[in-house]
């Protein structure tokens, strides 16, 4: 008979960029703290890594999450890894995206298809911004996104097209710096993904 440990050790990393760091945010939880502050509340013992980086891009991502990951991931524990990563691909620089679309679904695949032979895993899609121009870029990578997860077999949250009818989440970045909101937005961000199934399916292996 196999007895189930009552309070797991798990062990959650989050990996992407400065909407995973939570940046603007002046509670320093982002949605990512806000996700395991509630686990933590209903009794499960979570350790939580922010391995989020400012302006990082898929192509820089690529060379470093699974090193971040497999150091604070070891044997014994139960293993979690959510990735969010990709507005920064579609930032123009010279004229050009800094990662092209097609990069940016090569770089998505490679590290999904590595990190799922390894752990349990979730993708949360890009989030909206202040530019109109820039947004019709993300919700395209987004929907090329949730295919590329379709068929990778990864649970994937589809949040532009939310976060952008959300009141809260634009307003509060258009306060800010044009990208990031503050407390009030990434609250709205952790309450889409308490909501998600394949979270709450997660948060249950």
């Amino acid at each position: 008979m196999i007895i189930e440990e009552p309070n797991p050790d798990v062990r959650i990393c989050f990996v992407g960029e400065s909407f995973v760091n939570g940046t603007g945010d002046r509670t320093h939880l982002g949605w990512t703290g806000r996700l395991c502050q509630a686990l933590s509340q209903r009794g499960d013992r979570i350790t939580y890594y922010n391995l989020g980086i400012r302006r990082e891009t898929t192509t820089e991502l690529l060379a470093r999450w699974q090193q971040d990951c497999d150091r604070r991931l070891p044997p014994g524990c139960h293993h979690r890894v959510v990735f969010s990563f990709g507005v920064n691909d579609t930032t123009l620089e010279n004229g050009s995206t800094r990662v092209t679309l097609v990069q940016s679904l090569a770089n998505a695949r490679q590290i999904l298809s590595v990190a799922q032979q390894t752990y349990p895993i979730l993708m949360v899609g890009p989030a909206a911004i202040a530019d109109k121009a820039q947004n019709f870029r993300i919700n395209e990578l987004s929907v090329h996104f949730a295919h590329l997860c379709e068929t990778l077999n990864v649970p994937y949250l589809h949040i532009f097209t939310s976060l952008s009818q959300s009141a809260t989440w634009m307003q509060e970045i258009e306060a800010g710096d044009g990208a990031h909101p503050d407390a009030a937005g990434y609250a709205e961000l952790a309450r889409f993904v308490q909501k998600w199934s394949a979270w709450n399916a997660f948060n249950s292996l």
